[in-house]
Formats: C-alpha cells, structure tokens, sequence
C-alpha cells in the first residue's frame, strides 16, 4: 500500500535543506498541509544515517536482553523516568488506568556549555554492561534534534514566523530519545492494544521505524489507519504543545499501538521516538496570527515545563 493509500504524506527534507527556493517552499506548503490534515509526515532524507539506526537497534535489543535485576539497577523512580530504564506496565495513556505493555529507556539533554539550564535536568544514566548502547543512543539524539530543527523552521515558515523563531526555544531543550520494547505476549491480553491510544505531548516527534507493525493513527473519517514502517524514512508528527501553540491549526493526531495477529505473539516489537521538547520556559501561549479575528484562544496560556508536569502526572510517571 502506498504512502498515499494509508493517508500519509511523504516530504524529502532535502527539498528544504538544500533546495531551490522553490522547491524549499514547496516542501512548507506540502508539510504544512500533511500538519493540518492528519499531523504525520513521512520524511526522507533526514540526518540519521543507516548505520547509526541499525547499530542503534541492535543495542537496544541487547539492552533488553539483559536480565530484569540488571535492567532494575537503572531504574529510578526518584526522577520520575525522565533517564534510564522504566520496567514494564508502568506508563499508562491519559484517561486509562491500564498500563501500556511496553518496558523503556530514556535519553536526556546532554547541555553544553554554562547553560544555566543544564541544573534543571537530571544526568543520564549510562549501562555498564554496553558501553555501544550509551554511545549509539546519544548520536541518534543528536542526529535527530537536528532533523527536527529543520522541520520545526519548515514550520515556521508555514506558520508566518521567523525560520528560526524556534531554534532558541529548542536549543538544549527538555527533549526525550526512548528506546521502547514491546515484549511477546504470553498469555490472553486484557486488551486489543500495546500503548493505548494517545498524543504526544512534545512539539513534534521523530519515529525511527520499527521493527514490526502497529502503529495506527485515526484520520479525520475517524478511522484507525496501519503506518508500516517504510526504508529509508522517518515519521514525523505534531504533538501537544505545537497543538496549542497554534491554536489547534496544527493537529496533534491520535495514534495507538495495537497487539500483533496471534501467529506473531511470541515475537517482540522495537520502537525508537525522539520527543522533541523545548526549553521549560517556552510559553506555549497561542500564537496570535492563529486565532481567527473576533475569536477567544482555544487554550489559556502555559508554559512548557508546567504543561509537561500536569501530563507526566496523567500518564502515570509523576506524582
């Protein structure tokens, strides 16, 4: 099936990069469009390469491989699963006291500089046991916030804006690498889905593949629709915060992932998101050039940290 066919446009962010000034306005109409009609892209041509993506995937499956008491020794529920490991069942969607079947990890900020910023994240946390994990997993983050950089000037442009009316809101920003394993199912499910449905809560996420299917999003006919992993892409969709910054003109979609057919149920499933998040202090405030005259703003203003802590606390990670 095709891109087009299961309700997903592909862009080439080349065409923005290093395009004609043509072509570059042509990739904002296209991604603005894909952002209003169903908040996912698929993007070619971003800056992870293939080699990184694969001896990421390969380490994560190591990691996971790992006895539970040596996964364990990274878990710390003091910081509430903002680095290292989070064991299985405890993330849960909004609105649902089911927790999701998937165990996961987390890679932070790593702050350059005298940023004062850098004390209001927690350090990473590193494995003995895979020294390859911890190196892999931060060149993918960097790999990825400036892909992301790029699609957050993209839009920018289509919303307005200054191009780079985003890149001091996001430089050491509050964004997540996580490495998600969906463990064979090995008895009934209570349920017909992995991850329940949900949005993100970021300006965007970039969604390395996966190593099986499952991921649905819900189309504007509210229909679920299967995203299949596609060579040589990367998905790219709206979440929460770009929601309410632009007063819901770009839409933050509903996705879920669903369990495999019962023939695939001893399998595992593999699934890399990087959660682009500015800098706490961003105000996510709607942008005034998105309310249509006469109107109030969907939303009230907050920031960005303050609006991450009241989700954290809905999905189960923070008391």
């Amino acid at each position: 099936m095709s891109l087009q066919e299961m309700g997903i446009p592909s862009v080439d962010l080349a065409m923005f990069t290093h395009g004609t000034p043509e072509q570059k306005q042509k990739f904002v109409a296209d991604l603005g469009k894909a952002y209003e009609d169903i908040g996912f892209v698929a993007v070619k041509n971003h800056l992870i390469d293939e080699h990184t993506v694969d001896t990421l995937y390969k380490e994560v499956k190591a990691f996971y491989d790992l006895p539970d008491d040596i996964k364990k020794k990274y878990e710390d529920p003091v910081i509430a699963g903002q680095r290292g490991y989070t064991s299985f069942g405890r993330e849960h969607a909004k609105g649902s006291n089911a927790g999701d079947l998937k165990e996961f990890w987390h890679f932070g900020q790593e702050v350059e500089g005298d940023d004062p910023i850098k004390s209001e994240y927690p350090k990473n946390i590193y494995v003995d046991e895979l020294p390859e994990f911890n190196r892999v997993g931060l060149k993918a983050y960097r790999d990825l916030e400036l892909t992301g950089k790029y699609m957050l000037r993209a839009i920018a442009i289509y919303l307005g804006l200054d191009e780079f009316y985003f890149d001091d809101k996001i430089k050491n920003g509050n964004s997540i690498l996580r490495p998600i394993h969906y463990p064979p199912i090995t008895s009934e499910p209570k349920s017909a889905v992995r991850a329940g449905q949900h949005e993100d809560i970021n300006l965007i996420t970039l969604l390395i593949g996966a190593s099986a299917d499952g991921l649905e999003v819900l189309n504007k006919k509210n229909e679920w629709v299967a995203v299949t992993a596609l060579p040589d892409h990367i998905v790219v969709n709206v979440g929460d915060m770009l929601q309410r910054h632009t007063n819901g003109k770009l839409k933050s979609t509903t996705h879920r992932v669903v369990n495999p057919p019962r023939e695939k149920w001893g399998t595992s499933r593999y699934s890399i998101p990087f959660f682009l998040h500015p800098r706490s202090s961003m105000k996510l405030d709607c942008l005034p050039s998105c309310v249509p005259a006469g109107e109030k703003a969907k939303w009230e203003p907050i920031t960005a940290g303050e609006f991450l802590d009241e989700r954290l606390a809905e999905i189960g990670l923070k008391k």
